[in-house]
């Protein structure tokens, strides 16, 4: 991986790091209000990255294809079922639970995906990376701490592997957008917001009268870190797909945990900050070992 994605994917890791710790602190994005919460969150992208979006779209929409209409449809799609999981995931258990198995498990399949599916193969310290962040994953997941399987623990390890799965699904859906078909990147992650809010509706529809105003009233700094911040961190993340390899770029992702485990346990008062430390610390070591050779 060059120095110039390294640096695309890190900035990426941290942007990301802190739109999901604001999602997690958001009082809504449970069961009964994720749907208003997620609405909201896609009409925010979609008014404050307007002009890029458009002014993109005036460019590039002419040369499409089916086949990028196709993968941005498929991409809102998964993305829809990705955010759903990750919020619920939040509601149900603590963010040191749900966002390290779910960023784990996320780039193992889409790493597996990349060898299986496009033909990438990661070199001797490539998987050896890759090993060490997985191991640095488990760290803080307590899977290695012999931690209480409480119901909270269980839940959370349930629905960041959904949301890891559907993280892979969504990177290897749009990797091969950028990387075979040149779809924009930011036009992509724009269109996918645009699409997945009508799939909203109808779920939104069955809510009481106003649950949209009072999400908005609880939640609109949320709201609005996430709309903003969002796009921005994964539009990195596919600009650095369109020069290294996949199997590289998304597990090097997942520094993002070193520092949400270093900035979110602090602000949310999440216990097993020693354990949370030495996770950080294997998944920078993955990273590098990434970087340095895959």
């Amino acid at each position: 991986m060059s120095a110039q994605a390294l640096a695309l994917v890190l900035l990426a890791a941290l942007l990301h790091a802190g739109w999901n710790i604001a999602a997690k602190k958001a009082r809504s994005g449970g069961e009964g209000d994720q749907i208003a919460f997620q609405t909201l969150c896609a009409l925010a992208v979609i008014t404050l990255w307007a002009p890029l979006g458009l002014w993109v779209a005036w460019r590039e929409l002419g040369a499409w294809g089916w086949q990028s209409w196709a993968v941005v449809a498929l991409s809102a799609v998964v993305h829809l079922g990705y955010f759903s999981a990750l919020l619920i995931g939040y509601r149900k258990a603590d963010l040191t639970v749900v966002y390290p198995v779910a960023r784990g498990s996320g780039p193992l399949l889409s790493s597996l995906a990349a060898v299986l599916l496009l033909g990438e193969r990661p070199g001797p310290w490539g998987w050896a990376g890759i090993a060490t962040l997985l191991f640095g994953v488990l760290l803080l997941s307590g899977l290695l701490r012999r931690r209480a399987l409480t119901p909270p623990v269980r839940a959370g390890l349930r629905w960041g592997a959904l949301t890891g799965a559907l993280i892979a699904g969504y990177t290897v859906i749009d990797a091969y957008g950028v990387k075979v078909l040149a779809v924009s990147p930011l036009l992509l992650d724009y269109l996918c917001n645009v699409l997945r809010l009508p799939l909203l509706l109808p779920f939104l529809a069955q809510r009481p009268a106003g649950t949209l105003a009072r999400t908005w009233a609880a939640d609109w700094k949320a709201v609005l870190i996430v709309g903003s911040v969002s796009p921005l961190a994964y539009i990195l993340v596919l600009w650095a797909l369109q020069s290294a390899p996949l199997s590289t770029v998304a597990p090097a992702r997942e520094c993002s945990m070193l520092f949400a485990a270093l900035i979110g346990g602090h602000l949310l008062q999440e216990s097993d900050r020693v354990a949370r430390a030495l996770g950080a610390l294997c998944i920078a070591a993955g990273v590098a070992m990434l970087a340095s050779g895959a």
